[in-house]
């Protein structure tokens, strides 16, 4: 016989490792696309290099739109669930 509680840990586990695989993929990404901004920057303002200037101004504007993004759906969800009730 099955022990239900064995199995929500079994599947809590897996909700973690799915979240932690998503959470490393989605900095992955933020980083290679902080890297081509950072590179259109220093090509932008014709530098042969990319500077720390560069990288830091980057990823102020790349993280800036990521949480853009989460308030905005965060604000959504919150209005979907004050209209619903």
């Amino acid at each position: 016989m099955k022990n239900p509680n064995e199995e929500k840990r079994k599947d809590s586990n897996n909700n973690v490792q799915a979240n932690t695989r998503s959470t490393t993929k989605k900095r992955e990404q933020d980083g290679k696309k902080s890297a081509r901004e950072s590179s259109r920057l220093a090509r932008y303002n014709k530098k042969p290099t990319i500077t720390s200037q560069e990288i830091q101004t980057t990823v102020r504007l790349v993280l800036l739109i990521e949480l853009a993004k989460h308030v905005v759906s965060e604000g959504t969800k919150a209005v979907t669930k004050f209209t619903s009730s």
